[in-house]
């Protein structure tokens, strides 16, 4: 215990939200001075929280803005189509999560929007069957950086941007409309889901099963062992791809294979 150090620094960097792009002398407010205009903003920044509510997020047009690009990725996806309800069917309802991105100092960058299933509503066996899929282990991923380090090539790190919107789902699913985007002139229809939508109970089976064929499909094995782990060949050359959930890294004994897989 005598190496342990017994003060600790403070860090000083605000974690407010912050416009860096746009400089004050662009505002103007009819009688309001600049110093009015940094005290009165300083303050909006300590007072703002997140969203709550649907209708919290529309009076911001920042969450705007990213609820628009939420749903412009479902619809650039084809996740679902709008159709009547089915006698006998249910639809699982659905909420908006909101959560900010930060830099590596702790300040807010991006506001994130996502749109979340209620998963919990699901029954198995009526709106699921197999759900299970692998994800690496801690173990595994050691195993990958100390074969990266023996074999001196550099690991890459991505992260796929709504990746679960990728996966198709083979059962028959309805949700209901976005709280707060519902269509003004069928209010009462419902969403026939295509591809998996976060909170749901097989998203992440449908993932990975979408993200495996593609690789099979592009000359990749699968690891005996570690299923999230894929290998593929060329002559003497090795490309290393393990996958944890929407988040992969990847090496390789030659660069151009990581540029090409990229």
């Amino acid at each position: 215990m005598s190496n342990i150090t017994n003060t600790y620094l403070v860090p000083t960097t605000p974690s407010t939200r912050i416009h860096k792009d746009h400089s004050l002398d662009h505002c103007y407010l009819e009688g309001k001075t600049h110093e009015d205009l940094h005290t009165g903003l300083f303050a909006c920044f300590l007072s703002q929280e997140d969203p709550k509510k649907v209708i919290q997020a529309l009076k911001d047009l920042r969450w705007i803005e990213a609820i628009q690009e939420e749903l412009l990725q479902f619809k650039l996806q084809q996740v679902w189509t709008l159709v009547d309800l089915p006698y006998g069917k249910r639809a699982i309802g659905t909420k908006w999560v909101y959560r900010n991105k930060k830099d590596e100092r702790g300040i807010v960058v991006r506001n994130k929007a996502r749109l979340v299933a209620q998963g919990y509503t699901q029954e198995g066996g009526i709106d699921y069957d197999e759900v299970f899929s692998p994800v690496a282990r801690i173990e595994a991923i050691r195993l990958f950086f100390a074969y990266a380090l023996f074999k001196d090539f550099v690991v890459y790190q991505m992260d796929m941007k709504s990746a679960f919107l990728y996966g198709k789902i083979e059962e028959e699913v309805y949700v209901c409309q976005p709280p707060g985007f519902e269509d003004p002139e069928f209010p009462n229809k419902v969403y026939m889901v295509e591809k998996a939508l976060y909170g749901l109970h097989q998203a992440l089976r449908a993932w990975y099963e979408t993200l495996s064929t593609y690789l099979f499909n592009n000359g990749f094995q699968r690891g005996q062992i570690d299923k999230t782990l894929f290998i593929k060949r060329i002559k003497s050359d090795i490309i290393l791809v393990q996958v944890y959930v929407d988040d992969i890294i990847f090496g390789s004994t030659k660069k151009e294979l990581c540029t090409d897989f990229e």
